[in-house]
């Protein structure tokens, strides 16, 4: 049992140092106040968006960025989005809807909709935003600045997000979580090598003519978690990469509900660690199962020690992605509850093939 106890405290004290790594490079889009003007393409794809994408489309017109193309592509929703859209954007003529093509074969939607923009967009840069967004000032200027400083490729943001429910409190948070408790997320760009590699579909803005020579949504088109791999893939070019935390940007709200963010989450959390069943109930193991065995030794010291390192990890992950400090470390149990309940359901649709989000297959 000793030995048990060395490892989850190794693994308590590596995550505890990776998060401060995190909290004191402090690895968030910084607002500047030079202008660009280059043509950005603003590219969504929806499927069955329509009580969402009007939010979306209502900050993109009030956002300070002026020299912008918003190209939407409908991939077969089955409820009243195409219209809503249309009706909305036919008055501006910096909009515009499309019909994706059908669905074929390998591809997964979102690839293959945003593949089929990208065809048609005619900006410098390409911004692929999802239908649950809101954009905000400085957004658009500052990204353009990031991507000529640093010479990127690909700017990846993983953005704010909006969580006036419980529900969502216990779920949502997990995501930051994860990231900033188990990557540098620095290091994306400063390692050259294509397995260190994080990015959020939420926001991927590309340059465009690197965007065409090497269609990147086409070299992940069967990939459920499309925005790692292109990331990896940029890498692996020798390209450069970066991702960052959003600071206030832009802002997301992911699901509506406990059950819808449980589902969310399942679909792709095994992705991260390469499908691997092992490796994931390994991380759960030491994740939830090492706390609760160090509660069992009865040994105070050490479950002061274990609970000092969760609650400020918690406090800097909360500070470093602009989330409630105090909720957070609240609701850490259960949300650590949460995470057993999406890893035994990620492995059993997994398993059993039976993974749909939106009414496919994935």
């Amino acid at each position: 049992m000793i030995y048990a106890i060395y490892l989850v405290f190794f693994f308590l004290i590596l995550r505890f140092t990776v998060t401060m790594f995190n909290f004191i490079s402090d690895p968030k889009l910084r607002k500047v106040n030079r202008p660009y003007d280059s043509l950005v393409s603003i590219l969504i794809p929806v499927r069955n968006e329509e009580d969402n994408i009007l939010h979306l489309l209502t900050s993109i017109q009030k956002q300070d960025y002026a020299n912008y193309e918003v190209i939407i592509l409908d991939d077969s929703s089955t409820d009243n989005t195409f219209n809503v859209i249309s009706q909305y954007i036919k008055a501006d003529e910096r909009f515009r809807i499309v019909k994706g093509d059908v669905l074929q074969p390998y591809w997964l939607g979102k690839n293959y909709a945003c593949h089929q923009l990208a065809a048609i967009a005619k900006g410098e840069y390409l911004l692929f935003l999802d239908a649950d967004e809101e954009v905000h000032d400085g957004l658009i200027n500052s990204a353009i600045h990031r991507m000529q400083v640093n010479k990127l490729s690909l700017l990846s943001l993983f953005t704010d997000q909006r969580m006036p429910t419980t529900g969502e409190k216990m779920v949502i948070p997990l995501m930051h979580f994860i990231l900033l408790n188990l990557l540098p997320v620095r290091l994306v760009l400063l390692v050259k090598n294509a397995t260190i590699a994080a990015a959020s579909g939420q926001f991927m803005l590309f340059d465009a003519a690197t965007y065409r020579k090497h269609q990147w949504h086409e070299q992940a088109k069967d990939k459920v978690v499309e925005d790692i791999e292109i990331m990896r893939r940029v890498k692996a070019q020798r390209l450069n990469g970066e991702t960052l935390m959003a600071n206030g940007m832009i802002s997301c709200r992911m699901y509506k509900t406990y059950n819808e963010c449980i589902n969310g989450f399942s679909k792709n959390f095994l992705a991260a660690f390469n499908y691997s069943v092992p490796a994931f109930l390994f991380f759960l193991l030491l994740l939830v199962g090492g706390p609760l065995l160090v509660i069992t030794t009865i040994n105070f010291s050490l479950i002061f020690f274990m609970a000092g390192l969760i609650i400020l990890t918690r406090i800097m992950v909360s500070l470093t992605s602009g989330q409630n400090v105090t909720q957070n470390v609240i609701l850490h149990p259960l949300q650590m509850l949460s995470m057993v309940i999406i890893g035994v359901l990620a492995i059993q649709r997994h398993l059993t093939k039976t993974n749909v989000w939106k009414g496919r297959r994935v």
